[in-house]
């Protein structure tokens, strides 16, 4: 283990940006090739640090303090915990994967692996930042590389969209500025550092802290995203190449809810005051975002609905503020994340072959193409959160924490729940079955590549669906320490 694993796996990223930027033309070609083993090194240490990571421990571990901008109270601080080690792990995989699925991308191919390695650097610096300067620098860095793939690489409307996607984020991020600036002030402390911060809020009367948090739930929220600030995204996934919608959705719209948790740990009193209101406002996300998807006959714009609908549930796990709600909060953070970068995968992959992502123009792919069948009908398994997924295990600790804070009321998951199921059988149905469409006769099935790519996807769905424990004792400790400071009224 090198002695700064978390500065390493932050950087390494941006020295596979440095080379591929320094390869002469002639040889552009390699640019994949020098991306690859760079997103895999990470992998690799992230997974190394399974190691030397105390799952009975809240605290945050592998710390690294560097000294930056101390006048005005940053430092260059990394580490992580049960919140951001699950996130590091889902990030890096999800890059990766992301890369093996880019072999459909033929132009421009040198600035596209670029700008995916510096968002990935970007995402694994949210997640790792303990400082709240340098977590603002990285969550603003990664709009830089996404206007760049998503304009560049992107559908027909790929301007709009990155338009769109830009300026709604950087208008959440002025409110998110202005909360950390007020904050900074009202702690009274002389650092940005996060546990020095939330000691000092957390003695901030209710009222202040209320119009604080208001500002990071408006911040995070477009990012996560929830009703009514979710506008962007449907539109962003739509235009944006496929192996950038698995980042999108698998691990971009988790920085927002690791960001409210975050904020929620800084100002307890604020938090219980929303705590009716982040239940409604989940409620609605679900139900809103699932009613959508439903009517959708566009697979990619299906799938992103749906992510509104599953983020809904991750908000709903983060407001019951109790151990087994806010547990399946953070699993349905990295379910969702595998399962949605499946589906953008399969998507994406039949997009390349057939140009078309009209379900009714699908059919009979269980003939055609089995491999591509099985896997869909496993992927779209996996959204819902059938039994024997890890979808199961985070949608059922909501259930339970929901049902331990609100009672009865929590049933109306059960009717998002069956709006998904029958938006993802009719999407089964229309794809695998039926007759042969005509463009569908030249489909050909999946290469030995994807169906590694997809494999590695659905080999931790379900290993985690069996499995969970290993991946909720992550967690276990840090969740305890967070639920304890809404004990007795957040005093």
């Amino acid at each position: 283990m090198f002695a700064y694993p978390l500065t390493l796996m932050l950087f390494l990223p941006f020295l596979g940006a440095v080379l591929i930027g320094l390869l002469p033309a002639r040889h552009a070609g390699h640019s994949r090739f020098v991306a690859l083993v760079c997103s895999g090194l990470v992998v690799l240490q992230g997974w190394l640090l399974l190691f030397v990571f105390d799952g009975n421990s809240a605290a945050v571990q592998c710390l690294e303090r560097h000294p930056w901008a101390t006048e005005g109270g940053g430092t260059f601080l990394l580490g992580i915990d049960g919140f951001s080690f699950p996130m590091v792990l889902l990030a890096s995989s999800l890059a990766f994967v992301a890369l093996l699925a880019s072999h459909v991308i033929q132009e421009q191919r040198k600035g596209y692996y670029l700008f995916l390695l510096l968002l990935e650097m970007g995402m694994l610096g949210v997640f790792m930042a303990q400082d709240w300067t340098l977590f603002y620098i990285f969550w603003e860095f990664t709009l830089i590389p996404l206007f760049f793939l998503i304009n560049r690489w992107g559908g027909a409307q790929r301007q709009h969209a990155a338009l769109n996607f830009v300026l709604y984020t950087m208008g959440g991020s002025v409110f998110l500025l202005i909360s950390l600036l007020l904050g900074f002030d009202a702690s009274q402390t002389d650092s940005f550092a996060m546990q020095a911060m939330a000691a000092g809020l957390q003695q901030l009367p209710a009222q202040t802290q209320w119009l604080i948090f208001m500002g990071f739930l408006l911040g995070f929220g477009v990012k996560m995203p929830i009703f009514p600030i979710h506008g962007w995204l449907p539109l962003a996934h739509v235009q944006a190449p496929s192996p950038v919608s698995i980042l999108l959705s698998g691990v971009l719209l988790k920085m927002g809810s690791y960001g409210l948790l975050r904020a929620a740990a800084m100002l307890p009193q604020a938090m219980l005051i929303l705590q009716p209101f982040l239940m409604v406002l989940g409620m609605i996300s679900l139900l809103y975002g699932a009613l959508l998807a439903w009517r959708q006959s566009d697979l990619k714009a299906m799938v992103a609905y749906s992510s509104v609908s599953h983020m809904g549930v991750v908000l709903l796990g983060i407001a019951t503020l109790n151990q087994t709600g806010v547990l399946g909060a953070v699993t349905q953070m990295v379910a969702h994340g595998l399962a949605a970068a499946a589906l953008f995968l399969l998507v994406g992959l039949l997009y390349h072959r057939t140009h078309t992502r009209e379900m009714r123009d699908y059919g009979a792919l269980i003939t055609l193409a089995p491999r591509f069948a099985v896997f869909i009908a496993l992927a779209f398994v996996s959204a819902v959160g059938m039994p024997g997924t890890v979808g199961f295990i985070a949608e059922w600790h909501v259930l339970l924490g929901g049902f331990q804070q609100w009672g009865g009321w929590i049933a109306l998951i059960s009717v998002g729940m069956l709006i998904s199921a029958s938006y993802s059988v009719r999407t089964v149905n229309q794809l695998c079955l039926g007759p042969v469409a005509a463009r569908m006769t030249a489909v050909t099935d999946l290469t030995g590549l994807e169906t590694g790519t997809v494999a590695f996807l659905m080999f931790w769905i379900v290993l985690l669906g069996w499995m969970a424990s290993p991946l909720l004792q992550l967690s276990v400790p840090t969740v305890d320490h967070f639920v304890q400071l809404f004990a007795g009224g957040g005093q």
